[in-house]
């Protein structure tokens, strides 16, 4: 199996962001920033990743009619830890993120990769497929929430680029998320058509 077309696959032709549509929750909430964008989408491709590696470990000794359940107990172990680490370490990112962090446990990108490759694939092709599915949706946040913080603040990543005068409110607030979203996604479509 060819392990850099795992990762492509995830980061271009099944993006969960642009392309799968999946996470929507905290794509539109937490990209206000391209910071929190970044922030959020490594958050989550630690949890996937992990998740992952377990998932297709415990995937025989996993009886059919509790295998989403055991996913659920696998991925909370894991968010549980990153909580753990983001509080301890980065208690401005755990703080900014808030309420997502744990939200991460019923994340559908997460359930819906322990689902459709982890438990029908081994480790280290799993462990491929939580990188490029992770990098994919990390990519789409923080383009989204560079977009964001650009126009809606003139800054990216908390550095002032352009005056005051020209930011556009919007784009901060939540109707903006899904403006930003909804263009990003057509460019995405109009580039993968040429």
């Amino acid at each position: 199996m060819n392990y850099l077309n795992i990762i492509k696959n995830g980061v271009v032709k099944e993006n969960p962001t642009f392309v799968l549509l999946l996470g929507m929750c905290p794509t539109l909430a937490t990209t206000t920033s391209a910071t929190n964008g970044m922030s959020m989408g490594l958050a989550t491709m630690f949890v996937l990743i992990c998740s992952n590696v377990v998932v297709s470990l415990i995937k025989n000794l996993t009886p059919d009619k509790v295998r989403i359940p055991v996913f659920v107990v696998v991925i909370a172990s894991f968010v549980t830890l990153l909580q753990m680490c983001l509080k301890a370490y980065l208690p401005e990112i755990n703080k900014s993120l808030g309420i997502f962090i744990p939200l991460i446990v019923v994340n559908c990108v997460i359930l819906g990769r322990a689902e459709a490759f982890a438990c029908k694939n081994n480790a280290l092709s799993s462990l491929f497929d939580g990188i490029g599915i992770g990098l994919g949706f990390t990519v789409g946040l923080t383009l989204l929430g560079a977009v964001r913080e650009l126009l809606g603040g003139g800054a990216l990543f908390g550095v002032v680029l352009l005056p005051e005068t020209t930011n556009i409110l919007l784009f901060i607030l939540p109707p903006g998320a899904f403006i930003t979203l909804g263009y990003l996604i057509a460019f995405v479509n109009r580039f993968k058509k040429s």
